[in-house]
Order: structure tokens, then C-alpha cells, then sequence
């Protein structure tokens, strides 16, 4: 479709020349001269081609989808002549979010009319461009008032309120209206519902065997379900997903263990210490504490979201090669065999031990185990990431993309269930027990009422630090979201969640990695940018929307009507590997992973990040080593099998902060770590 758009009025452009150079369409016109000066010309004439579909052009053969024509008098003025105007639309065209909106508009109207508003606010940015730049460099977790010097009780929770409820509203309509938005919003759900019902199905089939049945699968979905909705609807941020995750699911074993050690009852103490934790949120939300978070800089985040990972991969192994330790014994195969062979003279005694010895030897259950892992792994990242591949059309490319995580996990359970019925795998249980009984706490004596204070304070800090840091990877600048974030008020609402869970001995909810900021993902128009062979998504904008995550887990409340069939179908091999895809896609954009990978990378590939142009290689490097050894040291705490070391967890993770702001300046220069540690933008 070609257009005739009468010319926007002067800007005031800056470093046009750069910008140019750096625009895909620069390179089409690196072919085809963009203006052309004519002598028979009275005014300026500006043609626009929206393309119907994009083609490669330019020099590098980067995608193009709107060519620009002007025509000008040779006499014109200088600020008025073909070439500037050439580069006032080139700037227009520079902002992702301005060519996805031309590219969804509908008629010449709606075209001429976003070219005009993007005209508007690059005049008023320009009047306030020392505030942006000041804006952009800022942490991802800042905070809207990091000026205030006087915080009084509360007043950080009545900001956030004022901050958010004007948008109340449009949280319901952003979800429904604009194009594709319907289509984003279906995904969306189907992907939080499936990233949401699987882990709870695997950290409730892995609280039941740390507490005996205590907490099982039943419970974690019914807390999943009351948390999920109730964030949904009452929360500032409601892009974060409520979840159990292993941090929490760790931290329940601890307090089961204490509850055996002083000879009292798991729930009421559990009961107890998730009342004591809230206590203490509702403490540090309104004093405005989350104020600290703005000192957790891109460096403490990411390890931090590392950890998350290892824990994912750690629980997935785990699970395999139990399998393996249980249904593998060389031993026992061998002697199995060897009775085998004998069986005209086995006797009863030796006809058990036959038995015993054939109960170690079932190779095909940790060999099946490791088909549908692997399988469920590889289908869902192929799936994934097939935006990338040239196959199919972009439509078709993104809707499988949308819904890999579901695809992936059904596909490999009808595998696992049907087509190898034949081998027996570990399925979760289901108990009956009663769900909405108030947890009597009245048989705890003195010192368990100090222990779950105790433990209640360190899971405090841990809720702190983990709705925090997810809060800060939402609301980063490279996610583009507009209406703010609610820092302290969401941690009210947290600690009103929890206090209700513990009441009823139900498992605790905290924020999720990675599935909020992939919830953010899935929410998003995202634009794929080619830099010397190297791909770079952007997200244009996001759909600040609270409908996702109310439907996704108004189904998973649904879903228990699905226990325990047909759910236990979905067995634990299937919930491994989607443990290891959430994994695999959180490391996207994660500049810690991709700096470690720089070890094994020739230096003529090195991506042309803007770190790598500004920092000595040698830097680069121990900086990736300092943040290795704090991962390695929030792991061995983590995972260590000596329950007191485990307790200290929270306070580690709250320790990243001080070592980086004391610790690292002592070893690398500032203005090294400005750029190592930068905020989340695009324009790096």
C-alpha cells in the first residue's frame, strides 16, 4: 500500500546522522537514494510504502517493511531540503513502538494520525532529555521516589495505591482491545496456567515426601488457585505470578524437621512460622522498607535468577538419577540374570530374592525417564524459539511459539502414558484430606512457639528479597511497561495471601522466576533486531493486563476436579523437563549466562554488546568470576544437606547486596562496573 502523507512539522533532531546509519530501512536507501532534489518541484512531496510483506534488502540484507520517497525543490531551505527530511522521518521510523503501530493501523487516517502523535511526544521528550537520560540509566530496581529522605509508616503503600488505581480499569481492558490482544491474552493464560499447575503437581508431590503427606499435591493447588486470584485482583504489579518454588519448598522441609527434633506437630508450627513471617511483612511495608531493594543492581538479580535454575536443574536431576540408583543396579541385574538361567532349581527362598533382584533391574524405567525428559526439553525449546527459524509464516511461527509449554507437555504424557503403557513410571498420589480446617496451635509449647519465630523471621527476609528482585525483573526498562510499579503495597498484599494460607496449613506463596517475567514475555509484541549476525529480541510494548493471570488460575482451581485422574497422567519426567525449560528460556537475556559463554567463544564472535566495546577483556572476565563464586555460595547454602546452614539462605541472598556495593569497587574500576552492571535497556 503506498501512501501520499503531507510532512510532519520541524523536529529537533540530534545525531540524525547516527541514527540513520543505524536504522534497517538506511540500508535499502544505502541502494536507493531516499531524496532526490528537482528543479520542476514547487513543494516537497513524502511517499510511504507500508510493505505487504517484509523483504531483505541493504547491504547486510536486513528486514524491510516501510520505504520512504522524498522529493524536494532544489532551492529549498536547508532545514527543509530532501536530505533532512529524509532524516526527520528516518527518526520517526527509529522507535519499535511507532513502526508496530503503523504497521497495525488500518487506513491512511490512522497512519497520518500516529505519525503526527509521534511527532508530539518526540517535541515534549526533547524539552525534558536530561530527565530521560537520567530516567534510563537508573536500576531496574529503582523506585519512583529514591529522593525521599523522610519515609514515614505507610506512606509507601498509600504512593503505590494512588500510583496504580487510576489504571484499575484499563489492567481488565488492555487485555481485550487492540490487535491481537485477544490472541496474546488466550496465550498468555494457557502458557501461566501450564507454567503454574505443573510445578505444583511437582513441588506438591515433593512437599508430600518431605513432610509425609503433611502437604501434597491437592494443597498446592488450592493455594496456588487462592493466591493466584487474589494477587490477580488486589495486587499493584499483577504481572507477577504468585508460586511455590523451590526456595519455599526447601524451606518447608526445614521447619518439618524441626517440628520431628521438638516432638510436636508439622502443621501447627508450619502454621505458626507462616503467621510470624507475615507479621513481619506487614512490618516492613509499611515502614517502606523495599526502599533497599533500589541498592539490588542487574548483577545481585541475576544471580540470583541463576540460582533459580540450578535449583530447577538440581531438582530435575535429582529426580533421574534416583530412578536410576533405584531401577538400575548392575548387581541386581546381574543376579536377576543369573536366576534366570537356573530356574529349575530355585527354591522359595531364592524365588524372593529373584523377585528383589527384578525390582532393581528395570533399566527401561530411567531410560524411558530420560527419552521424555530430553524430549519434553527439546520440543519445547524448538518450539519456542521457532520465531527465529524462516519455516512457516510469522503468524503460524509465533502462535507455536505461544503455546510450546503446553504442546511440549502433553505431547510427551500421551507418550509416557500410551504409546510406552507398557513401562510402569512414577505417578503422584492424591490423599483426602480435609482443605479449609484451621490449624489449632494451642499444643505448641514455649520453645516451638520461639523456634517459629525464628524461622518465621529468616522466611520473612527470604518473601522479602524474592517478591522484590521478581518485582524489579518485571517492572525493568527493556520490558517497556507504563503504569509503575507498587514495591510496598505488593508486599502487603503478600503477607494478607500468606496469613490466610497459614490459617489453613496450606503451602506459602511468594513472586516466581522465571515465570513472571516470562509472563511478561508472553504478553508482549516483540520485534527480533539483526546486529552483525546476532539476533537481539526487543519487546515493543506489553499488554499490562490482570485478565491472564486471573483465567489461568481460575483453571487451575478448575483442575482439581481433575485429580487424580486424568492429571497423574503427566508424569514425573514430564514436569522434569519443563522444570528444565523454564530453566533453559529464563537464560535469555541474561548477562551473566552470556558472559560466561564468552569463555568458550572465539573472540572474532564476541556479540558487539556494549560492555565488550567499553571494558578490557581481563575485567570482563573476573567480574563473571566474582559473580560465579557469590552463585556458588548462595548454592552450597542452598542446597547443603545440614538443616542450620539452610536456615541462614535468606540472609546470603540478602548479603549479594553489601558485597557488591563494598566488595566489587575495591576490585574493579567504577567506571568498569557502570557499564558490567548497567541497567535493562535496549539501547546499550
Amino acid at each position: 500500500m503506498v501512501w501520499n502523507v503531507p510532512f510532519c512539522s520541524s523536529l529537533c533532531f540530534e545525531s540524525c546522522i547516527a541514527v540513520m546509519q543505524a536504522h534497517p530501512l538506511m540500508n535499502f536507501l544505502a541502494l536507493f537514494p531516499p531524496s532526490a532534489a528537482l528543479h520542476e518541484l514547487k513543494k516537497r512531496h513524502v511517499v510511504i510504502a507500508r510493505l505487504r510483506h517484509p523483504r531483505n534488502l541493504g547491504e547486510t540484507s536486513q528486514e524491510v517493511q516501510f520505504i520512504v520517497l522524498v522529493l524536494a525543490p532544489r532551492k529549498e531551505k536547508t532545514m527543509r531540503n530532501a536530505l533532512e527530511t529524509a532524516r526527520t522521518f528516518s527518526t520517526l521510523l527509529m522507535y519499535p513502538e511507532v513502526r508496530q503501530d503503523l504497521l497495525d493501523c488500518q487506513d491512511e487516517l490512522e497512519f497520518m494520525a500516529i505519525l503526527k502523535r509521534t511527532e508530539q511526544e518526540q517535541q515534549e521528550q526533547q524539552k525534558d532529555e536530561r530527565k530521560i537520560q537520567q530516567e534510563a540509566i537508573k536500576s531496574a530496581a529503582s523506585f519512583e521516589r529514591p529522593e525521599d529522605e523522610r519515609f514515614p509508616v505507610g506512606v509507601g503503600i498509600w504512593h503505590d495505591i494512588k500510583r496504580r488505581v487510576p489504571h484499575y480499569l484499563s489492567d481488565f481492558t488492555d487485555g481485550v482491545t487492540g490487535r491481537h490482544s485477544l490472541h496474546k491474552l488466550l496465550s498468555a493464560t494457557v502458557f501461566v496456567y501450564f507454567a503454574c499447575v505443573l510445578p505444583s503437581i511437582a513441588f506438591g508431590t515433593l512437599n508430600d515426601r518431605n513432610t509425609h503427606g503433611a502437604i501434597d499435591v491437592k494443597k498446592v493447588m488450592v493455594s496456588q488457585t487462592i493466591g493466584g486470584v487474589i494477587f490477580g485482583l488486589f495486587s499493584g504489579q499483577p504481572l507477577i505470578i504468585l508460586s511455590t518454588t523451590a526456595p519455599l519448598a526447601l524451606y518447608t522441609k526445614i521447619i518439618y524437621e524441626f517440628s520431628h527434633w521438638m516432638h510436636v506437630d508439622f502443621l501447627p508450627l508450619f502454621s505458626l512460622t507462616g503467621l510470624f513471617s507475615c507479621a513481619f511483612l506487614v512490618v516492613y511495608s509499611f515502614l517502606g522498607l523495599s526502599r533497599v531493594m533500589k541498592y539490588t543492581t542487574r548483577s545481585v538479580e541475576e544471580i540470583f535468577a541463576l540460582f533459580i535454575v540450578v535449583a530447577f536443574v538440581v531438582d530435575a536431576m535429582r529426580s533421574l538419577s534416583s530412578d536410576f540408583y533405584t531401577y538400575f543396579d548392575p548387581a541386581s541385574c546381574s543376579r536377576a540374570i543369573n536366576q534366570t538361567s537356573l530356574t529349575g532349581n530355585t527354591s522359595d527362598h531364592s524365588g524372593a530374592d529373584h523377585g528383589e533382584a527384578a525390582d532393581r533391574c528395570q533399566p527401561e524405567r530411567p531410560l524411558l525417564h530420560t527419552v521424555l525428559l530430553l524430549g519434553t526439553l527439546w520440543l519445547s525449546t524448538t518450539l519456542y524459539s521457532c520465531t527465529k527459524s524462516p519455516y512457516l509464516t510469522e503468524g503460524k511461527r509465533e502462535l507455536l511459539a505461544d503455546y510450546a509449554l503446553p504442546i511440549a507437555g502433553l505431547f510427551n504424557a500421551f507418550l509416557g502414558s500410551y504409546v510406552f503403557s507398557a513401562v510402569a513410571l512414577e505417578r503422584f498420589e492424591v490423599r483426602e484430606v480435609a482443605l479449609f480446617t484451621m490449624v489449632p496451635l494451642g499444643g505448641l509449647h514455649t520453645k516451638a512457639i520461639l523456634v517459629a519465630l525464628g524461622l518465621g523471621f529468616c522466611l520473612s527476609l527470604l518473601f522479602f528479597m524474592d517478591q522484590n528482585i521478581a518485582g524489579a525483573i518485571v517492572s525493568n526498562p527493556a520490558h517497556k511497561l507504563k503504569k509503575g510499579s507498587a514495591y510496598h503495597y505488593d508486599l502487603l498484599v503478600l503477607a494478607t495471601i500468606n496469613a490466610i494460607l497459614s490459617v489453613f496449613g496450606l503451602p506459602l506463596l511468594n513472586g516466581a522466576l522465571p515465570v513472571s517475567p516470562l509472563h511478561v514475555r508472553a504478553l508482549a509484541d516483540v520485534e527480533v533486531r539483526i546486529d552483525q549476525g546476532h539476533l537481539y529480541p526487543i519487546i515493543i510494548r506489553v499488554r499490562e493486563t490482570r485478565m491472564a493471570a486471573i483465567l489461568s488460575h481460575l483453571l487451575v482451581g478448575l483442575s482439581l476436579l481433575l485429580l487424580p485422574s486424568p492429571l497423574n497422567y503427566i508424569s514425573q519426567p514430564v514436569l522434569n523437563g519443563i522444570f528444565l525449560f523454564l530453566a533453559v528460556s529464563s537464560l535469555n537475556g541474561n548477562q551473566m549466562f552470556e558472559r560466561l559463554l564468552l569463555l568458550f567463544t572465539e573472540q572474532s564472535a564476541y556479540p558487539p554488546n556494549h560492555y565488550i566495546r567499553r571494558v578490557p577483556l581481563g575485567k570482563i572476565h573476573l567480574w563473571s568470576l566474582s559473580q560465579v563464586l557469590q552463585l556458588g555460595l548462595v548454592c552450597g547454602l542452598g542446597f547443603s544437606p545440614l538443616v542450620y546452614l539452610e536456615m541462614v539462605f535468606p540472609l546470603v541472598i540478602l548479603s549479594l547486596m553489601p558485597i557488591r556495593h563494598l566488595v566489587m569497587p575495591r576490585l574493579i574500576d567504577a567506571k568498569y562496573i557502570e557499564a558490567l552492571d548497567a541497567a535493562h535497556t535496549d539501547f546499550q
